[in-house]
């Protein structure tokens, strides 16, 4: 099967445990307002690969990987490619190598759940990113409902596969008390999650927007304080 591919990082130190291999595929199906990489929102001008070429480069670099690293797949949206992800996790399981998917879960349904039951197979770790607690404010910050997404977590959670919950703070957007205690709530529901990671807004990716003409709806509007994401630590019992 063919891919559609953004890069690859060889040596990613922030997409899961460990030293691991990061394959960002194209195309993603929501808008966030603070997303940094919207050159992969669409599959146009992708780098085509297969499994195979994918596996061959990543392979090169297992030598750095130790106990506790292996590959990630991120995006965009890697379940917008949901058959080629998972013909390529199934490849790295044989050649046990430790998986993890950055994802969403935007592209969930309870209507496609035994497909959803196959890739869990084969992953190690998702990396489940919840953008806003709140089904509205979610629609205002990625033109998408929450509603696949919290299903996907209470799915993850019924067939206890490991996840670390993600969620961006954004001044005004995501730091609202009260929505992130409606977050806490929702994850103290979860028995599957092993870590909760807490991502700073930052403004890095502005000259993509104005490389592609897009429009960037977050101008003006500075990266979280040191106090704020303390307090959203706090409130999320982030010890660490």
């Amino acid at each position: 099967m063919i891919g559609k591919i953004h890069s690859l990082e060889s040596f990613g130190t922030v997409d899961g445990p460990g030293i691991r291999f990061v394959i960002f595929v194209k195309g993603c199906p929501m808008r966030c307002l603070y997303c940094h990489n919207p050159d992969t929102w669409n599959m146009d001008n992708a780098i085509l690969m297969s499994e195979d070429e994918i596996i061959k480069e990543a392979l090169k670099y297992r030598g750095y990987w130790g106990d506790k690293g292996g590959i990630t797949i991120s995006g965009g949206e890697p379940l917008l490619q949901f058959d080629f992800v998972l013909s390529l996790l199934k490849k790295f399981k044989e050649l046990n190598v430790n998986t993890c998917v950055d994802t969403s879960g935007i592209t969930f349904n309870l209507d496609e759940k035994d497909k959803y039951l196959e890739l869990i197979k084969y992953v190690d770790l998702f990396l489940l990113d919840i953008k806003h607690i709140d089904n509205e404010e979610h629609k205002k910050l990625t033109t998408k409902p929450n509603i696949n997404v919290l299903e996907f977590a209470k799915f993850l959670n019924e067939n206890n596969k490991n996840v670390w919950i993600r969620h961006v703070l954004v001044p005004g957007i995501t730091t609202n008390e009260l929505y992130l205690k409606e977050l806490k709530r929702f994850v103290d529901t979860l028995n599957n999650v092993s870590k909760i990671e807490v991502l700073p807004y930052h403004t890095l990716g502005i000259h993509k927007y104005e490389n592609l003409e897009i429009p960037y709806k977050l101008k003006g509007i500075n990266p979280p304080t040191k106090n704020e994401i303390l307090l959203a630590k706090e409130i999320l019992g982030i010890t660490k």
